[in-house]
Parts: structure tokens; sequence; C-alpha cells
């Protein structure tokens, strides 16, 4: 946690960049009855009924210094997915010594992967542009994505979204947008306050 925290008080710098990673799924729900337009006192109307289109994968690279955001939508979260993302940000800091990711401790989140998708060179060349910190089981809150990822649930998923594809053109919107307003988040909890206030994490204070 103290790592974690440690590394949110670092000022920006661009060769080492700081992002906070993470994943989220969404169902995708179409119409079985197409909406009655909106009318003059009246908003547009949808049927009760709606069926099921399976699940699209959300994966969401947080730069809080620099208010970036980077969406990934996918059908599946997977080892080779999680390798795509990495290239992708590599390609996105290529002028960065070194990348610092922030993610949980899911199976998935790990450099090996890389060694899946690409030749051993490019896996080894990849892997060495990251500096992976995980956040401590239970303890998601302190990934500051999760912020952003219950932002876009409240802006961008109180509507019925019925295929990959439209999903995928909403959530880059939504990123554009709060990337162009350089949305940041207000975080304030250090190390001095997690002593104080989870004085139970440390048996010798």
């Amino acid at each position: 946690m103290e790592d974690v925290l440690d590394i949110y008080k670092r000022p920006y710098n661009r060769l080492y960049p700081v992002l906070c990673f993470d994943e989220t799924t969404r169902q995708l729900i179409g119409e079985t009855k197409t909406p009655v337009p909106a009318e003059k006192g009246k908003p547009r109307r949808y049927d009760y009924e709606y069926v099921r289109n399976g699940v699209a994968h959300l994966s969401i690279a947080f730069e809080p210094l620099a208010a970036n955001r980077f969406l990934w939508t996918t059908e599946t979260f997977t080892q080779r997915d999680f390798a795509f993302c990495l290239e992708q940000l590599a390609e996105q800091y290529a002028d960065a010594k070194k990348i610092i990711l922030i993610m949980d401790n899911l199976k998935v989140h790990t450099l090996s992967c890389l060694y899946l998708v690409f030749s051993p060179e490019k896996a080894r060349q990849l892997a060495e542009r990251f500096e992976i910190h995980y956040t401590p089981k239970h303890s998601s809150w302190l990934n500051m994505v999760e912020i952003e990822i219950s932002v876009l649930s409240r802006q961008c998923f109180n509507q019925r979204i019925p295929d990959l594809k439209i999903m995928d053109i909403h959530v880059q919107a939504w990123a554009k947008n709060r990337n162009s307003q350089k949305q940041k988040v207000k975080w304030h909890f250090t190390t001095k306050d997690a002593r104080i206030k989870l004085l139970h994490l440390y048996p010798s204070i």
C-alpha cells in the first residue's frame, strides 16, 4: 500500500509516466422492439423487454497527472489481450524511459504474457519498458483508475448498448471528451493518513 501511495506523490515526469490499469465488464443489451421516438413533452420510450448479446470487456489505462485515458474494447480479456494493451501503451509513450504501471494482482497481469504473443526479442524489449507495482489484495480502491471506471459507468452506461462496435464508439468518445477537458482525479490519501486511519495494519504502532 505504501509503495503505491509513494508513487502517487511523485511529480509529473514525461520520461517516467505513472499509469493505473484495470478492466471491467459490461453486458451488451439489445432491444426487442424499436424505441418510440421522442415527441414534444415526451421523452424517447423503450420497451421493458430486452435481449442479452453477451459481454464486453473494457481495459482502461489512466495517467492521473497528465489526465490521459486509453481504452480497449474486446470480447475477452486474456493474457494475449493484456499483451496487446502493453504494446500499445509502449507505442503511446515511445519517448518514455520507463512506464510505471499500477494494477491489481489479477492472474493475467504479468509481463510474461508478452512472450505468448511476440518473439522473445520483442517481448524482452517491451518488458523492459515497464515497471510494475501491484495494489494489495482486496485493495483495488488504491488504484485511481477505479474512480475513472465509476465515472465511465455513470456517464456512458446509463443506456442499452447492443454490441461491441457500438460499445467501443461510446467509450472512445467518452475518453476523448475527458482527455480534451483534462479531467483529473483529486487524490488526497497519503501514507501518513494510512498510518492513522488504517492503524490495524501496523502491528508495531
